[in-house]
């Protein structure tokens, strides 16, 4: 498997290798003892997936606060997402600062969202499944939210804002507060 680091190093991209032929494909997408050899050890509690059947439909900015928090193995079954992950923690030098990723079933890569980070995704296209693995388990008091677009934040969705389609929870999630102290960086 192969592991990298995006622009905020602790999210990461990983690729697993896919194999093919005439029949089809196979793919070990998850392998603990392979990606703690290379730095990677996290344990999982819970797997969910979502299905969206409309391009441009957006999930997000979301987190769970302490001590219910989240890491997240986002990868993508069918279709294509632009992956967000904002850094929150009070004290980073990436404080505030966001990265993103394609993931697509066609690059078959998957992108892992640290504890301390907003995150969210927008549908590049339709009838997109997304699964995804945690490392806390669900608590709805510790649900946290960030108005998708937000311009303290400054993200710059791939789709426009008459194209995004948003739940009601998150049409009218709050803005960026920098004094809610959700996270502190170690």
């Amino acid at each position: 498997m192969k592991v990298e680091s995006l622009a905020i190093p602790e999210v990461k991209l990983i690729t697993p290798p896919k194999f093919g032929d005439s029949r089809g494909f196979f793919s070990e997408t998850w392998s603990s003892a392979k990606l703690k050899a290379q730095g990677f050890d996290e344990h999982f509690v819970q797997d969910n997936q979502s299905f969206s059947a409309q391009k441009g439909t957006l999930r997000g900015l979301h987190c769970q606060a302490q001590p219910f928090v989240q890491g997240k193995l986002v990868r993508v079954i069918r279709g294509a997402i632009w992956d967000v992950a904002v850094d929150i923690r009070q004290g980073s030098p990436t404080y505030g600062k966001w990265v993103a990723a394609e993931i697509s079933e066609e690059n078959w890569a998957q992108i892992w969202v640290p504890g301390g980070f907003l995150h969210g995704f927008i549908t590049l296209t339709e009838n997109t499944e997304v699964i995804y693995k945690v490392t806390g388990d669900y608590d709805k008091a510790s649900e946290r939210a960030v108005i998708w677009n937000d311009p303290a934040l400054g993200i710059a969705w791939p789709i426009p804002p008459e194209g995004v389609m948003l739940s009601d929870k998150d049409k009218i999630a709050p803005a960026f507060n920098p004094a809610d102290h959700w996270f502190t960086y170690a």
